[in-house]
């Protein structure tokens, strides 16, 4: 049990990450980080031993995250905000570039900027991604496919045109 639970604090940071940068504020962030450990907890029994961990809980935050964007909720602000931001030692046009980069991964449907992050940002194998998920390996790669495409058109501002849906 002890072995389980440092495993499950070492997987704290790369959630941190992830959830910032999914949701772009640090604040909803550390939330869903918090709720996302609280039911790994709890649920810490329906792991399976000898199975990748940070899936188990990449999982269990993509499923608390769909959940908080289905329930209707009051926008709130924060009053203040004691954490500094990180400073950047890079010239002002890398700043520029990051400040649009986190623009157009904003404008990104949800669950491709999803799929992009946990496999660019997390470096997770396309097979992790979908046992998290719970999606076939196709609709990942499909998603991220489609997902660079859009990021790609975004950022050289080309317009982005989205395919139709068929409705029965």
């Amino acid at each position: 049990m002890q072995d389980e639970s440092a495993q499950l604090v070492a997987c704290i940071p790369r959630l941190r990450r992830y959830a910032r940068a999914l949701i772009g504020d640090r604040t909803g962030a550390d939330d869903l980080v918090q709720d996302t450990m609280e039911r790994g907890w709890n649920k810490l029994s329906s792991w399976r031993r000898g199975s990748d961990m940070r899936a188990w809980l990449f999982g269990i935050m993509h499923n608390l995250h769909v959940d908080q964007i289905r329930k209707p909720s009051v926008a709130t602000v924060a009053l203040d905000d004691d954490t500094p931001m990180p400073s950047f030692n890079a010239p002002q046009t890398d700043r520029l570039e990051i400040r649009d980069m986190e623009s157009a991964l904003k404008m990104l449907p949800a669950e491709q900027r999803e799929i992009l992050l946990l496999v660019a940002l997390e470096e997770m194998t396309y097979e992790e991604v979908a046992a998290a998920l719970r999606i076939p390996v196709g609709t990942v790669m499909s998603r991220l496919s489609r997902a660079r495409e859009r990021l790609r058109a975004l950022m050289e501002g080309r317009t982005v045109v989205s395919p139709l849906k068929v409705v029965k």
